[in-house]
């Protein structure tokens, strides 16, 4: 095997690394918007390190956000060191600081004095769906946003504490600081927002990685097989059965699609085999060759 480093490259960066590093900076990008564009300009203080940073940002005006939120990841990142190594805190560095450097270059080049529109509800919404939606995508390949979770990570390492729950503490403290610093109104919408945070990130979660599994018994068997090799180029099982009533042999099909292979399927079936029973159903999560790697 050759050592060139033209070989080492080509093995260090393939397509999966791409696609991986290529999710990893569109979820923080989408993160940043949401903190910059929603949570700054109404003080939506909802968890994790933007909330501290919007906090300490209004106690102490002379620097933005996005310069707490370094500072602050800064001090995550040297208790992260210090307690699990360089080793095991991976790609997590590089969160933290890109998403506080993706922030800082948001706050720089489009500043905002007051928010977009004096529908805060709206405004809410947008701020939580965001982030949440990043944090989804980071998440669903494996890695995270950084900031507490680095917290989450030592407290995994060195204690029995239920992590989730200990993260949710966090956060409603933080949320539930708000109800002082900027007062009820504003206060009572981060706790909102913390609520619908936590449901809308599982949501997002959930559809990213939902597939359709499919099950045909059709007499055309072979065309429907050749059509799911060839043209969708995914795989499936066959395996033998008889009809209840009939006792007739039958060969069942199982194969698990995307949303829109499924559709394609759907009607391939429908042109070649009117008769064909087909039933689709929705898979949580698939974990194997073409989909989620385990």
């Amino acid at each position: 095997m050759s050592n060139s480093p033209r070989a080492l490259f080509s093995r260090l960066i393939t397509k999966d690394h791409l696609r991986w590093f290529l999710l990893l900076n569109l979820g923080l990008f989408l993160t940043a918007l949401g903190i910059h564009f929603f949570k700054s300009p109404n003080h939506f203080a909802i968890g994790g390190t933007s909330g501290i940073s919007i906090i300490a940002a209004t106690l102490l005006p002379r620097l933005d956000v996005g310069d707490f939120m370094f500072i602050v990841n800064l001090a995550l990142i040297g208790f992260g060191l210090t307690f699990l190594g360089a080793r095991s805190m991976g790609a997590t560095i590089y969160s933290s600081l890109t998403l506080s450097l993706f922030v800082w270059l948001l706050e720089r080049f489009f500043p905002m004095t007051a928010p977009f529109t004096q529908d805060t509800f709206l405004e809410l919404w947008f701020s939580v769906l965001l982030p949440a939606a990043g944090s989804a995508i980071v998440f669903n390949i494996g890695a995270s946003t950084g900031g507490t979770d680095i917290v989450a990570m030592v407290l995994a390492k060195y204690t029995s504490l239920e992590i989730g729950k200990a993260l949710l503490v966090s956060d409603f403290l933080i949320a539930a600081s708000t109800l002082w610093i900027y007062g009820v109104r504003t206060g009572l919408y981060c706790l909102l927002g913390l609520i619908i945070k936590s449901t809308v990130v599982d949501f997002v979660i959930d559809n990213l990685n939902t597939r359709k599994q499919v099950t045909i018994i059709s007499h055309a068997h072979e065309a429907i097989l050749a059509f799911i090799t060839q043209k969708l180029n995914r795989g499936a099982t066959t395996y033998a059965a008889s009809g209840a009533y009939t006792h007739t042999a039958q060969t069942i099909i199982l194969t698990v699609l995307s949303r829109r292979e499924a559709m394609l399927l759907r009607n391939f079936i429908r042109k070649t085999d009117p008769q064909a029973f087909l039933t689709i159903v929705n898979s949580s999560e698939t974990i194997g060759k073409g989909f989620r790697a385990l």
